[in-house]
């Protein structure tokens, strides 16, 4: 399920904590903030695409053709539907959604619901091209750096090499890093929307 922990104050952790909220068929959500306290203008969500068992990508990979790729199972496709219904609790609006071309990040954006979904090669793996992998996060930090701090909500899916390599966090499938645009190719990271509770 989805959890969102966010740095803000002791206080005001304390004070917005609610408790765990079931859910019928599967474990529960909770919050160590509300979802209502996150700023959606300027907030990025930068996400590692939902459970696709497995590691890298298939020898015979190809970019279109999705028999050839790792792919969500129903443990993915639920995880990245119920992180979905918490995005739009969060940006209370239609984000500008934006995926690696691989089919499982195109699908985990797809069934997230929060906007339309627009291809975006800066996202794309490089873990068997780790030499591509300096000049993709300097194209990623210009892209971020033209995002306004006052704009819609941005949702990225991609793969956690790149998350990894971006903001220094190891995501779990499923996992979302929230960060505030600030005008520069390094937003401020804010916290975290952790998927968990499906296996």
């Amino acid at each position: 399920m989805p959890r969102v922990v966010c740095r803000r104050s002791l206080a005001a952790v304390l004070a917005a904590a609610v408790a765990a909220i079931p859910v019928a068929g599967s474990a529960s959500v909770s919050w160590a903030t509300s979802p209502g306290m996150v700023d959606p203008k300027g907030l990025i969500v930068l996400m590692r695409h939902a459970d696709a068992p497995g590691v890298g990508d298939p020898a015979n990979f190809r970019l279109r053709n999705c028999t050839t790729q790792r792919n969500l199972d129903a443990n993915g496709r639920e995880q990245a539907k119920r992180t979905g219904d918490l995005l739009r609790t969060i940006t209370g609006r239609p984000a500008a959604v934006y995926s690696s071309q691989w089919c499982r990040c195109l699908e985990t954006a797809r069934l997230l619901d929060a906007g339309p979904v627009q291809e975006l090669p800066a996202l794309n793996s490089f873990f068997d091209r780790r030499e591509e992998q300096e000049a993709q996060i300097a194209s990623l930090r210009r892209f971020l750096a033209g995002l306004p701090d006052d704009g819609a909500p941005v949702v990225l899916v991609t793969h956690q090499v790149v998350v990894t390599a971006l903001t220094g966090v190891f995501p779990a499938s499923g996992e979302a890093v929230l960060l505030r645009a600030n005008g520069t190719g390094e937003p401020a990271i804010e916290g975290r929307i952790k998927a968990d509770g499906f296996r």
